[in-house]
């Protein structure tokens, strides 16, 4: 990677590094710094990405909050919480968690918890249901939601 780069060079380099993959405003700031732009030459290429819809907050977190759903199998609340770390504000926050249809989302749920649940390796009950609803719940699912489908597994196992 060479060390200095013009500002035409710099918006042709970062207008790659948009289209490639959708990005929030923090990556490409730090992506321009690391290139070792000054805050004024950022600022004027930020407002030409936004310009020419290479940036696009809400298209970053819609498609953050599907992806993250349907590859990750992640829950709401973790989504939420990686989106606000972004730097994304909590209207976009919403609007791109209604991407996530309410079937789908408990199909996921449903599909994850099951699978988990019969994959830990546990006599004890305790021990088996405390692992089961850690699990589920550093995925971001709601906690109402995970100690319900715990007490529902258990029941089905007795």
């Amino acid at each position: 990677m060479k060390e200095v780069y013009s500002l035409k060079e710099a918006i042709q380099k970062i207008e790659h590094y948009c289209a490639y993959q959708e990005r929030c405003h923090e990556e490409v700031e730090q992506k321009l710094r690391s290139m070792k732009m000054d805050s004024e030459e950022i600022d004027q290429i930020i407002a030409h990405l936004i310009n020419d819809n290479f940036l696009n907050e809400e298209r970053f977190a819609c498609s953050f909050a599907r992806g993250k759903h349907r590859i990750k199998h992640w829950g709401k609340i973790r989504i939420t919480n990686e989106l606000k770390f972004r730097g994304i504000n909590q209207t976009l926050i919403n609007i791109a968690l209604k991407e996530i249809s309410s079937e789908e989302y408990y199909s996921t749920f449903d599909t994850l918890a099951t699978r988990h649940w019969e994959s830990i390796q546990e006599s004890n009950l305790l021990k088996k249901r405390k692992k089961f609803c850690d699990f589920m719940l550093r995925r971001g699912f709601e906690s109402n939601l995970v100690y319900e489908k715990a007490r529902d597994l258990e029941s089905s196992d007795q």
